[in-house]
C-alpha cells in the first residue's frame, strides 16, 4: 500500500482530534477526514490546515465533513469525541455522558469503516474502549486506547527537567488504567541506557511518579477550561502512524487482556506491538510483586466500574 492510498479519519473536530489531524498531516501519512457533528467546525480547521501545507511542506489532503460515509475505506480511525474534563471533576465524572457518544459513533465506524483499525482517546479512556470494542464487535486487536503514551511522555518531561537533560533520550514506561491508578514503572525508566535511579534520588523518583498520575489534573486546573490536548492529540497520532505504516511500534497502550498480567476481560494499559492489524502482541514485563499488585489494583478498579455504570 503506498502513502498516497492510505487514509485515516478522525472522529471529533475538537483541540485533541485536530492537534491529532494536524500531526498526522505533517507526518505526511495519506488522507486525512476530519469529522464532527458541527460540519463547518471540521470542514473550517480542516481548511486552515490543507492551507498550512505549502508553509509546513506536506500534501494538505486533509477533508472536514460531518457524515460517516466519507469515512469510508479508512485503514485508521481515531476518536475523540466526548465531553472534556473540567476543574473538579474526575475521569470517571464522564462515563454515562460519553458512553452515549460512544455508541453513536460505533455503530458509524461499524457500518462505514469496518475493516478499520479503531484509536480510542475519549475519557475514560479504558472503560470507552472496552464500550467501543462492544459496540463495533470488531476484533479486540483492532480497539486500542492511547493511554501509556501520554502518560509515559509526561513522566519522561518531568525527568529531562529533574535531570536536566532532552526528553528524546528519557525513555520511560508507564502502565495501567489512564487516570489516577496509573503504575509508573521506574524500574524500566532510562535516560539513554542508564537506570533513573542512577541519576535521581528515590525521593526525587517518588515526587515525579505522583505528577505523572495527576499529571492531566495538573493541566485541567491550570487552563480552568477544558483539558490538555497537544500531547494526547500528538500520542494518538503517532499510534495511528505505526499502524498505519506498520511500524510494529513497542508502545504502551490500553489493549484487552485475556489472562495477561493475571487479569482478563479488561482493557488497561501495557506494552504491545502496533502494526497494521492493530495490536499485534502484547509483552508480558517480569514486575515486582509491588508493581503487579498496583497494576491488577488498577484493573479491578476499571472491572467494578464497567459492571457498576456500564452495566457489562
Amino acid at each position: 500500500m503506498t502513502n498516497g492510498s492510505k487514509k485515516v479519519a478522525v472522529i471529533g473536530a475538537g483541540n485533541v482530534g485536530a492537534t491529532c489531524a494536524f500531526v498526522l498531516a505533517e507526518r505526511k501519512v495519506g488522507q486525512v477526514v476530519l469529522l464532527d457533528i458541527y460540519e463547518g467546525f471540521a470542514k473550517g480547521k480542516a481548511l486552515d490546515m490543507s492551507q498550512g501545507g505549502g508553509v509546513l511542506n506536506y500534501d494538505g489532503r486533509i477533508t472536514g465533513t460531518k457524515d460517516y460515509a466519507d469515512i469510508a475505506n479508512s485503514d485508521v480511525v481515531v476518536v475523540t469525541s466526548g465531553f472534556p474534563r473540567q476543574p473538579g471533576m474526575t475521569r470517571e465524572d464522564l462515563i454515562g455522558k460519553n458512553a452515549d457518544i460512544v455508541s453513536q459513533v460505533g455503530e458509524g465506524i461499524k457500518q462505514h469503516a469496518p475493516n478499520s483499525v479503531v484509536v480510542m482517546v475519549t475519557n475514560p479512556l479504558d472503560l470507552m474502549t472496552y464500550h467501543m470494542q462492544r459496540v463495533t464487535g470488531f476484533e479486540h486487536s483492532r480497539v486500542v486506547g492511547q493511554a501509556g503514551i501520554l502518560d509515559s511522555a509526561r513522566m519522561t518531561h518531568f525527568i529531562a527537567q529533574s535531570v536536566g537533560c532532552s526528553n528524546e533520550d528519557v525513555q520511560a514506561m508507564v502502565l495501567g488504567g489512564h487516570g489516577d491508578t496509573m503504575v509508573p514503572l521506574p524500574r524500566y525508566t532510562t535516560v539513554n541506557g542508564i537506570p533513573v535511579s542512577q541519576l535521581l534520588s528515590d525521593e526525587e523518583i517518588e515526587a515525579i511518579c505522583q505528577r505523572t498520575a495527576s499529571g492531566g489534573g495538573e493541566i485541567v486546573k491550570l487552563l480552568e477550561k477544558g483539558s490538555a490536548f497537544y500531547a494526547p492529540g500528538s500520542a494518538a497520532a503517532i499510534m495511528a502512524e505505526a499502524i498505519l505504516e506498520d511500524r510494529k511500534r513497542v508502545l504502551p497502550c490500553s489493549t484487552y487482556l485475556s489472562g495477561e498480567y493475571g487479569m482478563d476481560d479488561i482493557y488497561i494499559g501495557v506494552p504491545v506491538v502496533l502494526g497494521k492489524d492493530g495490536v499485534e502482541r502484547v509483552i508480558e514485563l517480569e514486575l515486582a510483586e509491588k508493581e503487579l499488585e498496583s497494576l491488577q489494583g488498577s484493573g479491578s478498579f476499571y472491572k467494578e466500574q464497567l459492571s457498576e455504570i456500564l452495566g457489562y
